[in-house]
This record gives C-alpha cells, structure tokens and sequence, in this order.
C-alpha cells in the first residue's frame, strides 16, 4: 500500500516574517492613525504632560500593533472614528446642538449612540442564541455583525462623551472612564472586543450567546443606571481623579475583567455541556469539544490575570500619588487583592497540579461573583477612599 507523501513548501520551512505579509492597506491604515495621533498632540500638546504624551505614543503603537495582527479592527477604528468625528464635526462648539441636530438626537450623541449600543448587544445575544437553535450559521454570523455594530456605537458614544464633557464646561472634560456608567460601557466593549478575537481565531460563534449573555447583563444594569439615577449626566471629576493615571489604570482593570467575565461564560457552557454526557444532547451536539472550551478559559484567565496585575500595580502607584501611601487596606484595595490571589491560585493548580475541567469551570463561574463583588458590590455595600464610585 502507497503512502502519500507531502512535500515541504519554502514559506512552510522558512515562514514569512511578519512585515513581509502587510499590504499596501496595513501600512496606509497605520499612517492615518499616525497622522491622527500626530494631529491630537498638535491641537492639545499645551495640555498634556509628559506621561500623558507617553500614553498617547503607546496607544498609537499597541492600536497598530493590534491592527496589523487582527485586521478587521483596521476597518472597526475606520468607521467607528469617523462616525465619531461626524459627531463631534455636528456639535461644533455648541452643546445644544445634540438636541437640534437630527443625527446627534437620534444617533450620535453620546447617549443615543449607548442606547443603539444596548440595543444592537441584546439582539446580538439573541441571535446568537437563535443560531445555536436552529445551528444556522448564517444567523450566527448575523450575531456577529450586530456585536461588531454594538461595540463600534459603543466606542463612538465614549468618542462623543469624551468631547461632550468639554463642551459642557472646559473643567468637566475628561476621559469617560470616571463613573460606573462610563465603566460600564468600557467593560461591554472590551468584553465584545476580546469574544470577537477569540470567534476570529477559532472560527467558532456558538459560544456567542454565552458571552452576550453578560454583556447584556451589563447593558441592563448601564440602563437602569441612567434611567433610574440619571448617571448619564456628566459631572466634574472628583480631585482624585484628576490624573493620568486612570487614563490606564482603568482600561487595564477592565480588560481583566473582561477576561474573567468571558471564562466564567465559557465555564458556563463547559458544564452545561458535561451535564448531558457525551450522549449527543441538546448542547453536545452544538457546542465546541470541552478540550476547546477548557483551553479558552484557561487563556482568557491567563490574559486577564496579567492585566489585572499590570492594573493592580498602577493602581499602588496612584494611589502613592493620590494619598501617600501605596496599599491602605481600603475595601476596593482588599477587594482587588482577593480577585488578584483567587486567580492566581486558579493558574497555579492548572499550571502546577494540572487540574482541568469540570472543577476548573466552576472555579471560573465562582471567580466572576467574586470580581462582581469587588467591581460592583463593594462601591454598593462599604466606603473607603473609592467612595466616589458609589451608586
């Protein structure tokens, strides 16, 4: 009996360094946001500080960076910025604008462009649901697109916020990641963000629903928020506030959230899936191989891991800045402490002792109330020195 053989190509033995497969696109999109960045230092340089300018330059660089590897973010930032500028192009210099102009009132302005964002995210899970059902892969591509949509109005609405606040008065402009509103919508974002790269590479959108599943838990909460206690309104920032340090403080914290929040998801379908055995149920049949599953909780728990410590530790430096001391056992402090030790131990027994599935997956689903709890139910329950994100 014959055996086949396969013949080795060039690009298989020597693999094409990673410049060589940019196009013509990649380097002409990197040069717009180059530009872009370039003209944001020439029209506010008289604001920024040193490390403001810093930021600025790394997020050029890791935007890029992400772009060139993940290219449909090319296109996102594309038309999610120039939606934005649209908006901010409406405004002028005149608030007042978002309730004359058709476009702001009903699209762009930052609260309609949330509201589309709420919108689009739950009938994004719907769909992803329905598509599960019905195992129609077209439906899950519609899911797709709606959360592409969702979190592309989600960016624009924080885009547009972030100008609001200066049109507003010049000494309430900052960016939006100040309040448990603005957070919230960050965390859908970075949330939607980091399920869509994971569909991307591993071509598989039945775990959408799961993931939306928490987001639209997100959106309900960022509803009732606005409606109910009116934190859509824009307020100055308190003195603590007033630095540099939450322009990435905040937005690394919320990436390990969104990490932890998309493994306790995948914990969810991994032992929903164990609960019918390999019998071909209902989600068996329909839903990745656990090995799959477990892979992507335990890398969703390893990214997040490592930007909540990134984000732990600029936390200790603002706060040296803000109140001369590095760690105060304030509750938000312990709290984050506790996320930071019970998912270090999670690595440790995966890593280590090997543990895997179904105890990992519960550990995954217990892990998200305790970062619940300190995200959410510490600003609810106790005070302390991060009183100011209370509800």
């Amino acid at each position: 009996m014959g055996v086949s053989q396969h013949t080795l190509q060039p690009e298989e033995i020597y693999p094409q360094p990673f410049w060589k497969r940019l196009g013509a696109f990649d380097f002409a999109w990197a040069a717009l946001m180059t530009i872009g960045a370039a003209f944001t230092y020439a029209l506010f340089a008289g604001l920024m500080d040193g490390y403001e300018i810093v930021i600025l330059a790394g997020s050029l660089l890791a935007l890029v960076a992400l772009g060139w590897s993940w290219r449909q973010v090319q296109a996102f930032t594309l038309v999610a910025g120039a939606l934005a500028l649209f908006a901010v192009g409406l405004y002028g210099g005149d608030y007042a604008r978002g309730e004359q102009s058709f476009f702001l009132r009903f699209l762009f302005s930052s609260q309609s462009a949330v509201m589309w964002m709420s919108a689009l995210y739950v009938g994004a899970t719907v769909a992803y649901f329905w598509g599960l059902t019905v195992r129609s892969e077209y439906i899950n591509r519609v899911g797709s697109a709606m959360t592409w949509s969702a979190t592309g109005m989600g960016l624009v609405g924080l885009l547009v916020r972030w100008r609001e606040s200066y049109l507003i008065n010049p000494e309430y402009g900052h960016i939006p990641v100040s309040n448990l509103y603005e957070v919230f919508i960050l965390f859908s974002i970075i949330t939607a963000l980091l399920y869509l790269y994971y569909e991307r590479r591993t071509g598989v959108r039945t775990l959408g629903g799961f993931v939306l599943l928490v987001i639209s838990a997100a959106v309900a909460f960022l509803l009732w928020y606005a409606f109910d206690r009116e934190a859509h309104v824009i307020q100055p920032l308190v003195p603590a506030l007033k630095s540099y340090w939450m322009k990435i403080h905040v937005p690394a914290n919320f990436i390990g959230y969104g990490c932890f929040a998309i493994a306790a998801m995948l914990g969810a379908a991994y032992l929903l899936r164990a609960r019918e055995g390999a019998g071909g149920g209902f989600l068996s049949s329909r839903l990745p191989e656990p090995e799959l599953l477990d892979d992507l909780m335990y890398k969703s728990i390893a990214l997040g891991f490592a930007f909540f410590t990134v984000a732990t530790i600029l936390g200790a430096l603002w706060a040296a800045e803000a109140w001369g001391s590095y760690w105060s056992w304030d509750p938000k402090e312990t709290w984050a402490l506790i996320v930071w030790l019970n998912y270090a131990a999670w690595l440790h027994m995966r890593l280590t002792k090997g543990w895997r599935g179904t105890p990992m997956a519960w550990w995954a689903v217990v892990g998200l109330f305790v970062t619940l709890f300190a995200f959410l139910g510490v600003n609810m329950f106790l005070s302390g020195l991060h009183s100011y994100g209370e509800l």
